[in-house]
Order: structure tokens, then C-alpha cells, then sequence
């Protein structure tokens, strides 16, 4: 056949889309986009109608494979190619998001006897209820000076696998003992295609604190933290770890039928939705500073040696391209929090406006917040409504806004929540950059750069940084193709290396965003203000923040 494709599925917040992307050149043939029937679930458990306390974040495993079941099918039909030219699948998802299974590979959830328990659910990535754990497992690894903790900034996140883990077993010991194995979901769904249960390095290095040439932590460690824990790596996170573009196995007869494609297509093993997208806009060397913008954002850099930098996420030996030091910082919320403010904060009045003319709530306010000039609203915000990733990790922090007055309006209010969220990316920048990992320019993907110029001019102006823009609106997606490629190989039509699949597929807009001079002195004024809140209410001088919060669940 004279042309091949890859299918890429992107396994997001709310819903998985698959993207058919032609290997020549990268073009996006056909994609289509699955809401998850269950979406997020953070009230109540589906059937038993179990209630979930407060900072949970739950999914259902079946809504992943109904992505295949729905979303792959649908390219296939629009796009019209014969599955036999499809040769490689690849996929990313959100992480840390982590299942519990049985001997049989499957999730405890669907086991009718213990559906009705939350701990044998998915925990999703922004599930928070593990912070107690979190705060041990860093108490912990900080007296016995564990070489890993410099490696994640100083502090290991009440996200990632571990700390989970360990909320389980505190929890539901009797579920814990029923589990076979403690999964990212990603390894989940490639298994579900292949049959194949291995474990990827990305998520295994940023998430599980498992290390290249040092593997886990040793079992003194775990056994510190909790006796029970002490075999916990041999056993329930046991399994090989292999390099991004592996190939993970090929695609089974049964999974081939509801996919509608060929058995035996080349599955890559799994991936992050940030590190799948540092490929997908063509970013392979060091000094582009890669941001992946949606609900949250991940910042995404490549550097040459192993440097300590706080607060960030991780830095994995070839955790994002291989041969270089793959660096993970973020923010746990940016699109939630405008989402947050149109659905919960804006008056009538403005719905109504933006109906009648016509467009969304958003674009109503982003129009009328681009009238004001850097400082004109007199308001600054901390952008923690959903706590702080970096560089505090620390998921009990929460939002804020000062400066408002009984003139204030809806859209000054937006702009401020852009400018916080920008604020809180040029402290991650200077983390970094402080620190010898060098970022010169920036990149950006994902729904937010696509919809709304406004905030990427401000991010320009902010990190007084160039900022350029993908050119898919799909780039983690397109990443993942890029690697389904790389596990088919280039004999079978694909690229032996994901740097020669992103030098013949990505793509980045030929418009830019530049910072503009005097926007920028302006925001040097408020950023200096930005970091003196951010100290004063993230750093331990004033605990209002904690003891509301404290409050709160006492009187709940």
C-alpha cells in the first residue's frame, strides 16, 4: 500500500478522542471525540449510589473502552482507509489515574460484591483524598534523606501512584489484599488491546518513583512508611518497565472486532498526554518549554544532566524523547478555573448578552476582558483553586482574589484569573530556568491556545517569552500516533525512532505570540505583588487557607 496511518487516542478528563493521522506528513484525516458515559465521578458511586467524600475523584474503566469502541470505528468510517493500512496504534491518558485489578487483569469495580466500594474504582489523576498519605511519604523520605525525593522537586504528589496506594490499603486493607496488581490505566487499556501487561517508563518514572538505573525505592523504605508496604514493588507493582515506542504487543482478534481494525496492528505501549504531545508539536531538543493546556497544564522540557529544581513534578532519564532528561512540571488547574468562573460566577445578564450575540460565554468575556490594558482592573488572583502543583505541591491551598470593588465586573474578573494562571506558569519558568534547565521559547497545545488568543498573548507578555502554537488541535494525540508508528517500525511502513516520525509529522501555526514591551514592565509590577501573595499564603505564613478548609470538613 502507498500510504500508512496510525490511530492516536487521547484519553482526557472527560472524554477520549481518537485522531487517524496520516504518516507521510502528519495530516489529522479523520478524529472524533467520546464524553465518557460516566464522566467524572466525585459525588456519588454509579449503581450502589455510594457518596464519595469530599477531594475524591473517581472513573469507570468501561468509558475507556468505549473510546475504542465508538471513537476508532468513527475515524475509520469517516476517513474511508482500509484497516490493513492502519499500522500502529498508539494512546495517552491523564496521570496519574490508577485501577486495582484482579488476577484476571480485571478492575475490582466490576466485581458486583465490591462495586460498591470507592477504593476498587479508577482513581483519577486530581483525585486529592491521598494528601495525608502524601504528607507522610514526604515526611518520611525527607528524615531518611531517600535519594529520590531532589528527583520530584522535594515532595511527592497526593496524585501519583503511591500515595494512593497507601490510601487504599489505610482504607480498605481487605480490598487492598484482593488486588493483584495497582495499573495506570494507560497500561490497562494497552493491555485490554494486546493482552500484554507491561509497564511504560514515563508513567512508571514520573508518577511511581521508580528510576532507571535505581528502579523503586528499596523495601526498608516502603516498610518505614508502613510494614504492610514492604514487598509492595515485587508484588503489586511488579512487571517489566519499557521505553516510550515499544512495542507492547498487537492487536487481539477480539479487541481488532470492536475497534475495526486488523488483528496483529502494532500497539505501543502507553503514555502521558503532556510527554505524547513534546513530540507531537516538534519539540526534541532542549530549551523549548512545552505547555500542554486544557482543564490543567502540564509544562513539558528536555535538558542534558539531572537537575534539581522545586517543585516540579519529575525528571526521568528518555521519560519524554529518548536520550535526554525529560522534565514535568504543572498546574492543577487553568481551563477548570474559567470553566469554574462562567459556570458558578457570572450574572445572568451575561449569559443572556452572549447568547444573543451568538457565541459562548467565554469568547463574551475574553472580547470585553481584551479592552483592559495590563493593571487597568486593579485586581490580582492566586490561581490554587484546585490547590498548587508546582512549585509548592500542595493540593490544600486554594484560590483567591484581591482588589475587588463594588464597581468590579464579570470580565475583570476573567482577565485576572488569565493573569493569575500565567503568573503561576512564569514561576515554574523561572524554576526551571534558575536552575540550569534552560527555557528559551514556549510552546503550547491543546483546547486552550486554539480558542483563546487573549490568554496567550498574556502568557507572551507574562514570561516575556515567544510562544508558538501547535497546529492540531489534537497534539497529544498526534504524539501517540507518532509512537503507534515507531512500535510498527519503519519495514512496516513506520519510523524507527519517534525524532524521525516528529521531524516528518509535527506541525506548529506560522502565527506567533510575541510579548509586547509595555505590557510586559506592567506585569512585572503585578507579578512581584503575585509572588509576595504566593509566599505569604503558600509558604506557611498564614494558614487561612488550611484552616478554612479544616472548618469546612468539621462542620460537613
Amino acid at each position: 500500500m502507498s500510504k500508512t496511518y496510525a490511530i492516536g487516542v487521547d484519553y482526557g478528563t472527560e472524554s477520549g478522542r481518537a485522531v487517524l493521522v496520516d504518516l507521510t506528513d502528519g495530516t489529522e484525516v479523520a478524529e472524533h471525540v467520546t464524553p465518557y458515559p460516566h464522566n467524572v465521578i466525585d459525588e456519588r458511586l454509579p449503581g450502589s449510589g455510594v457518596r464519595l467524600e469530599a477531594d475524591w475523584a473517581l472513573q469507570h474503566p468501561g468509558d475507556y473502552i468505549e473510546v475504542l469502541r465508538r471513537s476508532v470505528p468513527a475515524v475509520m468510517q469517516a476517513s474511508g482507509v482500509d484497516p490493513r493500512a492502519v499500522i500502529g496504534v498508539g494512546i495517552d491518558f491523564t496521570a496519574c489515574t490508577m485501577l486495582p485489578v484482579d488476577a484476571d487483569g480485571e478492575p475490582l469495580c466490576f466485581n458486583p460484591e465490591l462495586q460498591h466500594l470507592p477504593h476498587s474504582w479508577v482513581k483519577l489523576w486530581k483525585h486529592h483524598a491521598a494528601q495525608d498519605e502524601a504528607n507522610l511519604i514526604n515526611e518520611i523520605a525527607e528524615q531518611r534523606g531517600e535519594p529520590f525525593l531532589p528527583r520530584y522537586g522535594g515532595k511527592i504528589s497526593s496524585e501519583w501512584m503511591i500515595a494512593k496506594i497507601w490510601q487504599i490499603l489505610n482504607e480498605a486493607p481487605d480490598l487492598y489484599e484482593k488486588t493483584d496488581l495497582f495499573l495506570e490505566a494507560t497500561d490497562w487499556v494497552v493491555y485490554k488491546m494486546t493482552g500484554s501487561r507491561l509497564r511504560n517508563s514515563c508513567t512508571a518514572g514520573y508518577k511511581a518513583i521508580w528510576h532507571k538505573q535505581d528502579g523503586y525505592p528499596d523495601s526498608d523504605f516502603f516498610f518505614a512508611l508502613d510494614p504492610r508496604l514492604a514487598n509492595l514493588t515485587s508484588t503489586k507493582l511488579r512487571g517489566d518497565v519499557v521505553p516510550l515506542g515499544t512495542k507492547a504487543g498487537e492487536l487481539s482478534d477480539e479487541m481488532a472486532a470492536v475497534m475495526g481494525l486488523a488483528p496483529g496492528t502494532a500497539v505501543a505501549v502507553g503514555n502521558v498526554d503532556a510527554h505524547a504531545a513534546v513530540p507531537g508539536v516538534g519539540v526534541v531538543t532542549p530549551g523549548k518549554l512545552v505547555m500542554a493546556m486544557g482543564t490543567s497544564i502540564c509544562h513539558m522540557l528536555l535538558g542534558t544532566k539531572e537537575s534539581k529544581v522545586e517543585g516540579m513534578c519529575g525528571v526521568v532519564e528518555d521519560g519524554i524523547i529518548p536520550g535526554y532528561m525529560g522534565y514535568e512540571a504543572g498546574q492543577s488547574a487553568v481551563g477548570d478555573i474559567f470553566a469554574w468562573f462562567v459556570d458558578q460566577s457570572v450574572p445572568a445578564y451575561v449569559s443572556e448578552a452572549a447568547q444573543k450575540e451568538g457565541i459562548s460565554v467565554h469568547e463574551w468575556l475574553e472580547q470585553r476582558a481584551a479592552a483592559y490594558k495590563p493593571g487597568e482592573t486593579g485586581l490580582l488572583a492566586l490561581d490554587w483553586w484546585n490547590g498548587n502543583r508546582s512549585v509548592l505541591v500542595d493540593t490544600d491551598l486554594t484560590g483567591l482574589f484581591v482588589g475587588c470593588t463594588l464597581l468590579t465586573k464579570p470580565e475583570e474578573m476573567y482577565r485576572a484569573l488569565l493573569e493569575a494562571t500565567a503568573f503561576g506558569t512564569r514561576k515554574i519558568v523561572e524554576a526551571f530556568h534558575s536552575n540550569g534547565v534552560e527555557v528559551h521559547e514556549l510552546y503550547a497545545c491543546g483546547g486552550l491556545p486554539q480558542k483563546n488568543k487573549l490568554l496567550m498573548q498574556i502568557y507572551a507578555d507574562v514570561t516575556n517569552r515567544e510562544i508558538k502554537i501547535a497546529a492540531s488541535k489534537q497534539t497529544p494525540a498526534v504524539g501517540a500516533a507518532m509512537f503507534g508508528a515507531v512500535a510498527a517500525g519503519s519495514a512496516k511502513g513506520g519510523y524507527d525512532s519517534i525524532v524521525e516520525a516528529a521531524a516528518k509529522m509535527a506541525r506548529v501555526k506560522e502565527e506567533s505570540f510575541k510579548p509586547i514591551p509595555g505590557n510586559v514592565a506592567v506585569y512585572e509590577q503585578l507579578y512581584a505583588e503575585y509572588n509576595k501573595l504566593h509566599d505569604y499564603f503558600g509558604r506557611g505564613e498564614n494558614q487561612v487557607m488550611k484552616r478554612l478548609k479544616s472548618i469546612k470538613e468539621a462542620a460537613r
